[in-house]
């Protein structure tokens, strides 16, 4: 049996790090939509400075996003970005575009890094193809199912994590296309994560749903319909040796994130007592986390049992 490495959540603020750590969290993701994507919470150069001095105090791993896709006249910013968080000395960054790397390799040639691009982290020469590259983790892409992030853990050369609990991204585009449109309209209505008095949806007629929507400095966002859970059935992750288990609280309130979290760290630590006493207790852990949803939010458990259909 490998113990758990980390318990990986998005805080919203700072002053909800101390929370989540209560709750059972070990480690954060943070970052500023200018230069990461899809955050719970912004967190301009102050707030990672604070963020940064108190999850460290707590030993807890601070995790910074610089995922977005940057064109030329963002690249320069890298620099002084990357500069900055290496004078904090956070954790890691996280990055998909190759830009990000190179800079990092001439300024900070020894911060950490996490590969994420959302979607091209399909296999396991992948992981190791950045990896030989000085990424020191992959983010799994959200599409591959249970079977494929196992077989890429025990091919793998660096560590791996995984999205067990949140909102799955179905649509990004860079342009703010319901802005825009709004602006067409005469309308003065902007569509901000930060503001959940605001969310809009997108209305499938034909199957009932909701489709959450929002806009932020990379551009638009359509969200998943159901948020991912799988609480209840951890075990062929843990038993692979999966490094880290992330939660995700973007467009979701601090009291959900906490609860949801300290939920998952009860299961992680009843299998680490007995595996048995997990599974025992399985289907009342997802209960729990059913009992906190949002009656506008069902779970499910997205594309862990399914083929990606393209």
């Amino acid at each position: 049996m490998t113990k758990i490495k980390e318990l990986l959540v998005t805080p919203i603020d700072v002053d909800h790090i101390k929370d989540l750590h209560e709750a059972g969290a070990n480690a954060i993701v943070i970052g500023e939509e200018q230069f990461g994507l899809r955050l719970a919470g912004e967190f301009n150069r102050e707030d990672v400075k604070k963020a940064t001095a108190l999850a460290h105090s707590l030993n807890m791993n601070v995790y910074v996003a610089v995922n977005g896709i940057f064109h030329n006249d963002k690249v320069d910013g890298l620099y002084d970005y990357i500069a900055f968080l290496r004078d904090v000395e956070v954790d890691a960054i996280i990055f998909g575009d190759p830009a990000v790397l190179m800079i990092r390799n001439e300024i900070a040639p020894n911060m950490p890094l996490h590969w994420s691009t959302e979607t091209t982290g399909t296999n396991y020469f992948q992981a190791n193809y950045w990896g030989e590259r000085g990424a020191k983790r992959a983010v799994m892409a959200k599409e591959i199912n249970m079977e494929e992030i196992v077989e890429t853990k025990e091919h793998a050369n660096v560590e791996i994590e995984v999205q067990v609990h949140g909102m799955l991204c179905m649509f990004q585009s860079k342009r703010h296309l319901l802005g825009n449109y709004f602006e067409y309209q005469g309308k003065n209505l902007k569509v901000e994560k930060s503001d959940a008095s605001r969310h809009l949806m997108l209305y499938d007629p034909e199957r009932k749903v909701h489709y959450p929507i929002f806009e932020d400095a990379s551009g638009t966002h359509i969200m998943s319909l159901h948020d991912v859970t799988i609480i209840d059935d951890l075990t062929d992750m843990l038993d692979a040796g999966i490094d880290s288990f992330k939660i995700d609280g973007v467009l979701q309130e601090k009291d959900y994130i906490t609860a949801v979290t300290r939920t998952y760290r009860k299961a992680f630590d009843l299998y680490e007592q007995n595996p048995e006493k997990y599974e025992d207790q399985a289907d009342e852990l997802l209960q729990e986390v059913e009992e906190l949803q949002p009656t506008t939010r069902p779970l499910g458990t997205g594309f862990f049992y399914k083929e990606t259909i393209y």
